[in-house]
């Protein structure tokens, strides 16, 4: 990583009294042996079971590395201009890709608002499309990044989730592998602070409550408090800030995969406490999916758990996040009369529902 971005400097973390969510915590360093996966299949579990998510310590990068990744991701952002961004859009209604620019405003929140968030995706393999000049001297980083996340922390992850569903470990990281077709990608995200008149029509909603439709997220921790996870008793909590830490959630692939064993879950961003509202929301993801043509069949069944697809119904990866994509945002959803505040659509025969 020769090459060198200004430092982005993130917000102070919030002094503010919240309802946190109190997820447990994985050290993989203890996935080298045997009996640190099983100990730590045992807490993937209950985590699951219990929050949906939970956070990854001792991943293998220092403060310094993390604070490395921040300072490329912001180029992307203040880096680029709005001229060069707009060539390297991401065709999301077209191609139902995500690669490229997100610009701001393109989804809709509500009452007519529009999101105030703009990110840049990089697939793993940096060279399926061009990027921005500013950007092209930090890809070589960004490779490595990408490499390091797929293959020392999601592989990793993978061989847990498969011990908690009584599978061989190797079950799931057959199914994503680095080099093969597919649109797993690292995201930089920036959100930017709204006017009070946004922020009431959206009853300070920043992005619907809703499931990635990926197999795993892998969040890198950053401390403006906005995510929110909805609780199992219905509450939403917030998710606290843990310096240098992951935080992770299975997505909609996973769920389908274990037959629903393993639940995707649901999430939203929301408005930053007081002392963080003048702050930009600087975000760093490596968003995770099987390889393309991977089918989305159950891989293990459960008694009185009704998995999504069967295997002549499955759609491939490619199939669902294409759909995903391109509705994302731009689909008129339909309220669900017996549950307030609960919005549908469907996509490939499945019921996508958002929470707002």
């Amino acid at each position: 990583m020769a090459n060198y971005a200004p430092h982005y400097e993130p917000a102070p973390v919030t002094t503010a009294e919240l309802d946190w969510a109190d997820l447990p915590t994985v050290d993989l360093s203890l996935t080298s042996t045997v009996d640190g996966r099983v100990a730590l299949s045992r807490i993937v579990e209950q985590a699951m079971q219990e929050h949906g998510f939970f956070y990854v310590t001792n991943h293998g990068l220092d403060a310094e590395q993390n604070a490395r990744i921040f300072d490329i991701a912001d180029v992307a952002f203040s880096g680029v201009s709005p001229q060069d961004k707009e060539t390297y859009v991401a065709k999301m209604k077209e191609n139902g890709s995500y690669q490229g620019y997100k610009p701001r405003q393109y989804w809709h929140i509500d009452n007519g608002v529009r999101d105030q968030n703009e990110h840049y995706n990089v697939n793993r393999d940096i060279t399926r499309r061009e990027h921005p000049e500013a950007f092209r001297p930090f890809l070589p980083g960004v490779s490595a990044f990408t490499r390091y996340n797929h293959e020392q922390i999601l592989h990793p992850l993978l061989r847990l989730f498969a011990r908690v569903l009584g599978l061989p470990e190797e079950s799931l990281v057959q199914l994503h592998n680095y080099e093969a077709v597919g649109e797993t990608y690292v995201r930089f995200m920036k959100y930017y602070p709204r006017n009070e008149e946004e922020e009431k029509s959206t009853q300070q909603v920043w992005l619907k409550g809703h499931t990635d439709f990926g197999t795993v997220t892998i969040l890198w921790s950053q401390p403006v408090t906005a995510l929110q996870i909805l609780s199992r008793d219905n509450v939403w909590r917030f998710v606290k800030h843990v310096p240098n830490a992951l935080v992770i959630n299975a997505g909609d692939a996973l769920e389908f995969l274990s037959g629903g064993i393993l639940k995707a879950t649901i999430h939203r961003v929301v408005q930053p406490p007081p002392d963080q509202r003048g702050y930009t929301r600087l975000g760093v993801f490596y968003f995770a999916m099987t390889d393309d043509t991977v089918k989305l069949a159950p891989l293990v069944k459960r008694d009185g758990i009704q998995p999504r697809f069967t295997e002549e119904n499955a759609p491939t990866m490619a199939d669902w996040r294409t759909a995903r994509t391109r509705a994302y945002g731009q689909s008129v959803l339909k309220k669900n009369e017996a549950e307030k505040g609960v919005e549908e659509e469907v996509i490939n025969g499945v019921v996508v529902r958002h929470y707002n």
